[in-house]
């Protein structure tokens, strides 16, 4: 899935996918006004409909991952031409090939967005040699030129866009100070939203400090309320996360009287009190302005659509859930006045000086890296203000 996006990209890499984003960017305007559905309304006359499959790894009301995509998938179900196939809770095993190969073969599928990281290598590229005239449109894949088929194009976000906006408002909702922030693995994308959330709240609240817990694993629930609950003992009154489904992480913090920030999709119907906001996908206008192109006959294959896509708030990747009843009028301004700094393409989150939790220069004074920068894919380390170490 995203979250086992562990691999290092290359400076070329990076360049290469910003020069695509800007392209992706520029093709047509980004859309979310679509209503759910599993089946368009029918395409102009003449034109045969898209039939586009989407396969999760997880249930497709997880409250996470999984939801943010099937939220996608229903957001672009009833555009004009446009029918959508739908399989869940598919492991990343060779039962992924057999339901990429059902979709094409008994539903007429041109198109599949196959979710989980994990399907990419080798599922996704498997599959697509064996089916050419499929789009293969994966999410956190990294697609590697010369090596890979043609017919495949890999996007993801920066999410840390949204943490870091989400670690203001904890910043100032806090009042003892402490943050807890439950984690599955220490690699580095999970590093980026842990040390990207803690910098978001320490430019408004520098007293604030982050103690993380990692899980292991990207969906124990047990582990999870364990931690939760760990934390409220320990004082710590704002929990956020990264794990698959941050369901048992934010319905724990409600019964235990604390603040919580969501992840990957809304949560907030499950904590009225102390839902705050959370970083969400908004896959919705990512697969809006692929379906975009697919209809004007652009594909991977002939060059119309860019083989690796990657995109924050200006590129319409990302979006906020809507600050709950806690949060101050303070915090909503400097919370949107961040926003507005992403949207204009403006905004640095990681510059210098800046050391890491034992008191390591991580980026120079006078040093800035910029969310595209590869350095940032490396990451291993925890900044100042979080307790914790990579790899506990």
């Amino acid at each position: 899935m995203n979250r086992r996006m562990s691999m290092h990209l290359s400076r070329r890499q990076i360049i290469r996918g910003i020069l695509a984003t800007t392209a992706f960017a520029a093709t047509t305007k980004f859309g979310t006004g679509c209503s759910s559905g599993t089946q368009s309304q029918a395409g102009s006359a003449g034109t045969k409909d898209l039939i586009i499959g989407f396969i999760y790894v997880g249930p497709k009301d997880d409250y996470g991952y999984n939801q943010a995509h099937a939220e996608g998938a229903a957001g672009i179900a009833k555009l004009p031409g446009v029918k959508i196939v739908e399989q869940a809770s598919v492991p990343e095993t060779t039962e992924v090939q057999e339901a990429m190969g059902s979709m094409i073969e008994q539903d007429g599928a041109t198109i599949l967005f196959p979710t989980s990281f994990g399907y990419f290598d080798p599922h996704v590229l498997k599959v697509a040699q064996e089916y050419p005239d499929v789009q293969f449109l994966h999410c956190g894949g990294l697609y590697m030129e010369g090596k890979h088929p043609k017919n495949i194009s890999t996007y993801f976000g920066y999410i840390d866009e949204a943490q870091y906006i989400a670690g203001i408002v904890a910043g100032q909702a806090t009042k003892s100070n402490k943050l807890g922030f439950i984690a599955a693995k220490p690699i580095p994308q999970v590093l980026r939203n842990i040390n990207s959330f803690t910098l978001g709240a320490r430019s408004v609240n520098p007293k604030a400090m982050t103690q993380v817990i990692f899980t292991g694993d990207w969906s124990l629930p047990v582990k999870e309320a364990e931690a939760t609950n760990s934390l409220a003992d320990q004082g710590i009154d704002v929990i956020t996360c990264h794990v698959d489904s941050p369901k048992v992480i934010v319905e724990t913090a409600e019964k235990r009287g604390l603040f919580a920030s969501g992840f990957h999709a809304n949560q907030s119907e499950l904590a009225p009190k102390g839902y705050l906001t959370g970083a969400e996908w908004d896959w919705t206008s990512v697969y809006t302005k692929y379906v975009e192109m697919l209809q004007a006959g652009k594909t991977t294959a002939n060059g119309g659509i860019p083989h690796l896509i990657r995109g924050g708030f200006k590129e319409g990747f990302l979006k906020l859930s809507p600050y709950g009843s806690a949060v101050s009028e303070d915090a909503k301004k400097d919370a949107d006045a961040a926003k507005a700094k992403f949207l204009e393409g403006n905004m640095v989150i990681y510059k210098g000086s800046l050391k890491d939790n034992t008191g390591k220069e991580v980026v120079a004074a006078g040093k800035e890296y910029k969310q595209q920068d590869p350095e940032l894919e490396k990451m291993n380390w925890l900044s100042d203000g979080v307790i914790g170490k990579v790899g506990s």
